[in-house]
């Protein structure tokens, strides 16, 4: 599903991020405020709670336009990834069982 975030687009991204997307389980289970800020933190280069090998992957990934990929937990304990393509073409908000 195609998300519209009203004044995010005001951000000055780290990369480009293209079109924002979620899944219609991510959109239930994250609330809207964690979910922005889950975005804010990606599209700034806090890759969340990545092991120290991930993290450098994604640094790598910003030189060379691989994908990048993020993890980060709700209030509510709940996990969701955040992965914008190589391409930065699109950012997809989801949870690991939406994979």
């Amino acid at each position: 599903m195609h998300v519209q975030i009203a004044g995010f687009n005001e951000l000055k991204p780290k990369f480009p991020y293209g079109s924002i997307v979620a899944t219609p389980n991510a959109l239930r289970c994250i609330s809207q405020d964690e979910f922005i800020h889950g975005l804010q933190r990606h599209i700034a280069g806090d890759w969340g709670t990545l092991e120290p090998e991930d993290w450098s992957a994604n640094e790598h990934a910003l030189e060379t336009g691989g994908r990048l990929f993020s993890v980060y937990y709700s209030s509510a304990e709940q996990k969701f990834w955040i992965i914008t393509e190589a391409d930065r073409s699109v950012t997809t908000v989801r949870l690991p069982e939406d994979y």
